[in-house]
């Protein structure tokens, strides 16, 4: 490129910026929106797990859909209960502990109702996002959710190869992106993905490396 390309593209970039910071502050210095919205009931079953994450997962929606909020961080825990009602009549032994299956095939079959009962909520939220028409697209087009765990193994207490679900606008979907065990990337590169979806020249973030391949 010309030195008057490379001049065009600094000031572009520095515009771009400039336009992002202040629709920013603008957004920041907005009143909070007047919802006209009941607060739900917290479920008082601690059993009754799948409902708490609907509960969380609507609230979520409601948030972004009327831009009350733009972060929201979600840390669903189960480690206080002692069993999951999976709404089909059928109540199993509490999250944590069928966690550490130690291998047995009927624990491994419960973790497995779980996690499917988990992915379902997470469908139903990604709907919700979907439905919601903006200027731009839709909801779920102008967000980013990541779905994660923090251990990938727990009955081992492993944390190394986590498995993660990127979802939303600005990435390619629809792939299984599987990393070499021994030779992994770290989890940050996918951070600084993230943070340069969002419009931020961010290099680095954390034990980062670089970024994740084949998101784009």
């Amino acid at each position: 490129a010309t030195d008057r390309e490379r001049i065009d593209q600094y000031e572009t970039a520095v515009r771009s910026l400039e336009l992002r910071l202040s629709e920013a502050q603008a957004w920041e210095a907005l009143p909070k929106p007047e919802v006209d919205v009941e607060m739900p009931d917290y479920p008082s079953d601690r059993k009754q797990f799948f409902e708490m994450i609907r509960m969380m997962n609507d609230m979520s929606l409601l948030a972004l859909q009327t831009d009350s909020t733009r972060v929201i961080t979600l840390f669903l825990g189960s480690q206080r209960t002692p069993g999951v009602d999976l709404g089909n009549g059928r109540t199993i032994g509490g999250y944590h502990n069928i966690s550490h299956h130690g291998k047995d095939e009927a624990k491994l079959k419960q973790l497995a109702e779980i996690e499917v009962g988990q992915m379902a909520l997470f469908n139903e939220l990604l709907q919700g996002l979907k439905d919601v028409e903006e200027t731009d697209g839709t909801l779920l087009d102008n967000t980013m959710l990541l779905y994660g765990c923090h251990m990938g193994d727990a009955n081992i207490h492993n944390n190394k190869n986590l498995p993660v679900i990127l979802a939303g606008g600005g990435f390619k979907h629809g792939q299984h992106l599987a990393f070499n065990e021994d030779n992994n990337a770290p989890l940050a590169n996918l951070y600084v993905n993230m943070l340069e979806n969002m419009g931020l020249e961010k290099s680095k973030f954390a034990s980062s490396t670089g970024t994740l391949t084949g998101l784009s």
